[in-house]
């Protein structure tokens, strides 16, 4: 079985008390990612106060997080 690392990943906000914790362990799961390949950094984007978007980037420097809001 073949398994492919994501190169996005979207948070969902449920309980604000909870959204540093989402966020980082999906940057962490993306910085995985990003270490295998050295190519890419990571954009994270605010949708609004219960969305955001994290997505492996070379937009964005390898070993960086860059963030922005829509």
């Amino acid at each position: 079985m073949l398994s492919q690392a994501p190169e996005s990943l979207e948070v969902l906000l449920t309980d604000s008390g909870h959204l540093n914790e989402l966020l980082d362990n999906a940057e962490a799961t993306l910085r995985q990612v990003a270490m295998q390949q050295r190519c890419a950094g990571i954009l994270v984007t605010r949708h609004n106060p219960a969305r955001y978007t994290l997505t492996l980037t070379e937009s964005v420097p390898y070993g960086e997080t860059h963030e922005r809001t829509l």
